[in-house]
């Protein structure tokens, strides 16, 4: 149930019209009244010979008992009250119920006292109704709104409860606006899937990601083909902007601009820039020649998705375990990452990580302030993400890409119990539905190099593999009977067998990837371990042509034979 309290008006008259007529797009089906102040009103809709006008006097005759000097500019207050699409039709008798308690949690009406002001609700259609009050009572006395918001919300939390209705997290003032009915209507009329406030929402939030500076993150909203108004103050200095996209006009055909702050709270120029911390111009600045090159010049796909996999890894401990302020950034710069993995990410596997970033959106905020400067390194991994420009689906890229998304895929999960254990309803929820979308895009995004190894790992030799599987149970004795189980165990066998063969102890390094994180939440722990060896081990990501386990054994061993000769004769030609 979600109540919306509307801005206040002057004309009883005109909101009454526009109640009981057929609506913007004939949406409005048989207009009538479900309950009043009195349960005595005239009803337009229902009693022949009763006009709006009528109903209009009544409740604007409160505003006759005072001077006109005492009343208010805008004595209009309307609160709709809307029901989820899956939600049950209610009764007109509900609604009526509904109605009064929304009103008196409101502080409109009290009816314990019998004293209040005058007011209606219009049921126009299945899902919802609108209440309009007078905010003068008849003796003169103007109600104290102050929190009506808040007070109508919480009311709106016990209804849903006691009337089986879907049941919606509390809000902490933190998510972005939502779009206007107005809003939606000309989306629709235009073919626009999402508003115009949403795209640019989501527009603005890819610039930032990443970005170093005001220079960058206004190049990066150009490219993506917006229009840009800055404020600028008589002493130069920027203070704020505005965007808007081309093809999204007024009545007069100007662009409809929107303040960054009024797409979301963190978009704000003042909140923008505390992302630009001095630190990141030290770590350039600072940095050797050689780390210098390596900045600057882009990294390539894969290389910045293993990079945004070590660094996700790396954060990770940093929720678990770091300060509020600090996790708040780190959960921030996560926001960024999945921003930049969505934009640069193939066509397989875009869709559900673009969902995943605007979903994630949600959890990117709360009454915490992120303290930033320690979260560089999650800012740095979106930034090369950016730069290292579109992934193929296949190969290194499609291989890191799921790499990428397993480590992120916890990243997540660590900020949903964050959340809930600071009682961040609607981030914790938001993070959840992430963790979702990022599920289904590793499934997409894992399915080729997963196979890849399952394949080679079919093919071990008998004795290899049996070598794998005495690794397996002495290093993880009590998972080793569910790994075993699993699909996944032969890819974990050939990637043990690859680390082996470039020199780790596969027994000691399994161990060390194992004991770093818990395994609980994984759908499959062969999967986690297998993305874990192949990031600590550097190992290529893609084995698809790579030479099987036996065959580098079997080079490996001939190689040291080899070298061994070749010592040996030249020990015997010193001799």
């Amino acid at each position: 149930m979600i109540p919306r309290i509307h801005k206040r008006g002057k004309r009883t008259l005109g909101l009454l019209y526009y109640l009981y007529g057929p609506g913007t797009h004939e949406e409005h089906i048989d207009p009538h009244l479900v309950a009043s102040w009195d349960h005595q009103a005239p009803d337009p809709g229902r009693h022949p010979g009763t006009t709006l006008k009528d109903l209009q006097r009544l409740l604007d005759q409160p505003l006759d008992n005072i001077e006109p000097t005492d009343r208010p500019s805008k004595h209009v207050w309307h609160l709709s009250v809307r029901n989820a699409a899956e939600d049950r039709i209610l009764t007109d008798e509900e609604w009526g119920d509904i109605a009064r308690r929304m009103v008196a949690a409101a502080g409109i009406d009290d009816p314990d006292q019998g004293a209040g002001c005058r007011w209606a609700a219009v049921r126009h259609a299945d899902d919802h109704i609108h209440i309009l009050a007078t905010l003068v009572r008849e003796d003169g006395y103007k109600p104290d709104l102050n929190h009506d918001a808040a007070r109508v919300q919480a009311e709106a939390r016990l209804l849903e409860a006691e009337l089986g209705l879907r049941r919606l997290n509390k809000g902490d003032g933190t998510a972005a606006k939502r779009p206007t009915s107005a809003e939606r209507h000309k989306a629709r009329r235009q073919g626009r899937e999402r508003t115009a406030r949403e795209e640019l929402r989501e527009t603005v939030r890819r610039a930032v990601a990443g970005a170093q500076n005001e220079g960058e993150f206004f190049d990066r909203l150009a490219a993506a083909g917006l229009l840009i108004r800055k404020r600028v103050a008589p002493s130069g200095d920027l203070l704020g902007y505005k965007v808007a996209l081309p093809d999204d006009r007024n009545k007069d055909n100007e662009p409809v601009f929107y303040p960054g702050a009024r797409l979301a709270p963190d978009l704000s120029l003042p909140r923008i820039r505390e992302r630009w911390s001095a630190a990141d111009e030290h770590d350039v600045q600072d940095a050797s020649p050689a780390d210098r090159a390596s900045l600057a010049a882009p990294s390539g796909p894969s290389v910045a998705r293993r990079r945004t996999a070590t660094v996700a890894w790396q954060a990770l401990a940093v929720i678990e375990h770091g300060n509020d302020a600090v996790t708040a950034a780190h959960i921030a710069s996560a926001a960024e990452v999945l921003d930049a993995l969505a934009q640069t990410s193939a066509t397989h596997t875009r869709a559900e990580l673009r969902e995943a970033a605007l979903a994630f959106e949600r959890a990117s905020r709360s009454h915490v302030r992120a303290e930033r400067g320690r979260d560089r390194a999650l800012r740095k991994a979106a930034r090369e993400l950016v730069r290292g420009g579109p992934a193929l689906g296949r190969g290194e890229d499609g291989a890191t890409t799921a790499m990428a998304i397993d480590m992120l895929f916890f990243l997540v999960t660590a900020a949903v119990h964050w959340h809930a254990k600071k009682g961040h309803a609607q981030q914790a929820a938001a993070a959840r539905q992430a963790a979702e979308h990022l599920r289904a895009a590793y499934q997409a995004a894992s399915a080729q190099p997963l196979g890849a190894l399952y394949q080679r790992g079919r093919r071990l030799s008998r004795p290899l593999l049996r070598q794998q599987v005495a690794v397996l149970r002495e290093a993880l004795p009590e998972l080793s009977g569910q790994v075993l189980a699993e699909p996944g165990w032969f890819a974990l066998a050939a990637t043990l067998a690859d680390a082996q063969a470039v020199g780790y102890d596969p027994t000691s390094l399994l161990a060390e990837v194992a004991g770093r994180r818990e395994l609980d939440t994984a759908d499959s722990v062969s999967d986690v371990l297998v993305w874990r060896l192949l990031r600590r081990a550097e190992l290529p990501a893609d084995t698809s042509n790579t030479a099987s386990p036996d065959r580098q054994a079997e080079h490996s061993a001939s190689h040291a034979v080899q070298q061994a000769r070749g010592q040996t004769s030249s020990r015997r030609g010193r001799l």
